[in-house]
């Protein structure tokens, strides 16, 4: 195994896991702005007012995206797997 294809295996690990995790970070972060927003407008204060929705909806996404997310990272899994051989070169 040479560096190319040592970067080439981190790079498509690094950009899966961020495909992957995308949905539910970008929701989170979005739920959060919108909370944020409500507590500069109402002036609370409440620093549990943030976590518990976001964490709500980052188990909701996860919960309705598993399937999509497990074939993923199963696809990668699989691909570095069959590719064995190859990399041993």
């Amino acid at each position: 195994m040479n560096i190319a294809i040592a970067s080439e295996i981190i790079r498509e690990a690094i950009q899966t896991v961020l495909i992957v995790s995308m949905p539910s970070v970008g929701l989170g972060l979005l739920v959060g702005l919108i909370i944020s927003i409500f507590q500069a407008v109402t002036q609370i204060q409440e620093q549990t007012l943030t976590f518990v929705p976001k964490m709500i909806v980052v188990l909701l996404v996860i919960a309705f995206t598993f399937g999509w997310m497990q074939s993923m990272l199963l696809d990668l899994a699989f691909s570095l797997w069959e590719h064995i051989p190859e990399y041993s070169k």
